[in-house]
C-alpha cells in the first residue's frame, strides 16, 4: 500500500515540474508560439545541475511562471551535442534563443528561484 502512495506521490509530484523537450521539438513549438527557448546544458554528474531541477524546475510555481514564457530544452553534454555552434565553459548554462536562433542571452551557474526569475524576467 505504501509503495502505491509513494508511486502516485512521485507521479504527481513530476507533472507539476518544467517540461523539457529537444531543440527540434523547441523549434517547431517556436514557430506556433513565438516564445523564446530556454537551452539548459547539464551534465549527468553535475551537483549544481541537480539543485536546477530539484530547487527550481520542480517547484509547481516556477515551473509554471517558465513555461508561460519559454520553450525548454535541456541537453545533457555526456549524451547530446550542442547545437548552434554553442559552447560551455561549465554545467548548468542556460542559453534564450530567438526564433531567428541569435542568443539573446547567456546564464551560467546555479541559481534559487528568486535569483533565476529575476534574471530571466526580462527576456523576450
Amino acid at each position: 500500500m505504501n509503495k502505491i502512495i509513494m508511486g502516485i506521490i512521485l507521479v504527481t509530484s513530476s507533472l507539476l515540474a518544467l517540461e523539457f523537450h529537444t531543440y527540434s521539438e523547441a523549434k517547431e513549438m517556436q514557430k506556433k508560439s513565438g516564445k523564446i527557448i530556454m537551452i539548459d546544458v547539464i551534465r549527468t554528474n553535475c551537483h549544481y545541475c541537480r539543485d536546477m531541477q530539484v530547487n527550481v524546475f520542480d517547484n509547481e510555481d516556477m515551473s509554471q511562471w517558465l513555461q508561460k514564457r519559454f520553450i525548454a530544452v535541456k541537453i545533457n553534454l555526456d549524451f547530446d551535442e550542442l547545437p548552434l555552434g554553442l559552447s560551455v565553459y561549465f554545467t548548468p548554462t542556460f542559453f534564450f534563443v530567438n526564433s531567428e536562433e541569435q542568443i539573446v542571452k547567456k546564464i551560467p551557474g546555479s541559481w534559487d528561484i528568486k535569483d533565476f526569475q529575476e534574471l530571466t524576467k526580462d527576456i523576450k
